[in-house]
């Protein structure tokens, strides 16, 4: 699982020792390790990205996995498929063992995630060394091609792309259609200008700024006191520059309603947008000026979430993954809906991801022809609920129909309300 990118917490974690009891140890969350008295130990290696932990090698943990395997985690399998170049230490591994089931378990695997001349490879080699091979499909449904870059990425940003693929249709159709009559460009930056207060009261107090909208009216104003006298300095930076931020969004909407490709113009504006949500904070001293230089260099985690953000070293190997696929992705709600998911999942910073997430998300919305949706911060534990259990166990459905609810319960606000 960790040689495929997975980033969430495990429940269990099987520790094998030739002198291990068989002991249950519990840790918090529900989670534990299980000391397992192996016969012997696989051959294993220490991973650098996993904090040091001696992971099983990748040939000696696919011919131990069993056919449920590829039933209940196809995403990992075919990942650590797709990075094998050769067959030989594979190959290797089920001829010491005599596994001829294995073996056809594992071409008819590889064949299914586009590697037939690796399956041919197998079967041939365990064939001439005198073993029936029955080739056989574990996985129980087609897979996503990986295309070229299967063996050219690291496995994170190989599964962002895995994730897309198996997501966005059930992000399409659970997903309300826009409204028939869409708003033009004037009209729709009107409504996100009426909102905005509302908006940016939600999005901070979401992160845990204690903002209020007579606040966020004053820095909309440009009346207020940048030396501390309002509530707290960190707020009201804060604010200023959720305020800062939101103007560019609204010029990165008309660029897109004017033509620009929306996923192109996050990529060459996400620098800017970053800069200028800290851009106060430095500015007054409570960040360093280094802090705006860019992605992250630390790691970094979510509290009470199950799902750990990517190692700071695959970060700048997943945003063009990224950036690449909202600049291709024909559908809007898929682009909001996944772009927010992806962008979350990877953490590109050490601080304000959710309200860029939040810009982004609704960048795709509103020039797609839905309104500019606001998460409420009375939803804050569903909010995070659902995105938690679309990264750590690949299940989109609570978020898309999230994010869907909330955009028909607001759609129908502002068709209600007059003018």
């Amino acid at each position: 699982m960790l040689l495929s990118g997975e980033r969430a917490l495990p429940q269990q974690i099987f520790v094998w020792a030739t002198q291990a009891n068989n002991q249950l140890i519990a840790l918090p969350h529900g989670t534990s390790l299980l000391l397992y008295r192996a016969p012997g130990l696989l051959p294993a290696a220490a991973s650098k990205g996993e904090g040091g932990l001696r992971l099983v090698n990748r040939e000696n943990a696919l011919a131990a996995a069993g056919e449920s395997f590829y039933r209940q985690q196809p995403l990992a399998a075919q990942l650590n498929l797709s990075r094998l170049i050769y067959v030989d230490d594979l190959a290797r591994v089920l001829l010491t063992e005599s596994r001829p089931v294995v073996a056809g378990r594992l071409a008819g695997a590889l064949r299914a995630g586009s590697r037939p001349d690796l399956a041919d490879e197998l079967m041939k080699t365990m064939r001439s060394a005198g073993h029936d091979v029955r080739e056989s499909n574990p996985f129980e449904h087609p897979l996503p091609a990986l295309g070229v870059f299967a063996r050219e990425e690291s496995p994170y940003a190989q599964r962002i792309r895995l994730l897309w693929a198996n997501m966005r249709q059930q992000v399409i159709d659970h997903f309300p259609l826009p409204p028939p009559n869409a708003l033009g460009l004037a009209s729709i930056l009107a409504d996100i200008e009426a909102r905005y207060v509302t908006d940016a009261y939600h999005s901070l107090s979401i992160e845990g700024y204690r903002v209020t909208t007579q606040l966020i009216e004053r820095v909309r104003n440009g009346n207020w006191n940048p030396d501390g006298t309002d509530e707290s300095e960190r707020n009201a930076m804060a604010a200023k520059g959720y305020f800062d931020v939101h103007h560019l969004v609204k010029d990165d909407i008309g660029a897109v309603c004017s033509g620009a490709n929306g996923g192109t113009v996050f990529r060459t504006r996400l620098s800017e947008w970053y800069r200028t949500l800290w851009g106060a904070s430095v500015k007054a001293g409570l960040l360093h000026p280094a802090d705006l230089a860019g992605y992250r260099n630390d790691p970094v985690y979510i509290a009470n979430a199950a799902h750990v953000p990517v190692p700071k070293d695959a970060v700048r190997d997943c945003m063009p993954v990224l950036f690449e696929l909202l600049e291709t992705e024909p559908h809007a709600g898929v682009r909001a809906v996944l772009g927010h998911l992806v962008f979350v999942y990877i953490h590109p910073y050490m601080d304000g991801n959710g309200r860029l997430a939040r810009f982004l998300m609704n960048l795709m919305l509103t020039t797609g022809g839905y309104i500019w949706t606001i998460v409420p911060v009375e939803r804050r534990n569903d909010y995070m609920t659902a995105l938690d259990q679309a990264s750590a166990y690949n299940n989109i459905l609570p978020f898309a129909q999230f994010i869907a609810a909330l955009i028909e319960a607001q759609t129908r606000e502002r068709l209600a309300s007059p003018g």
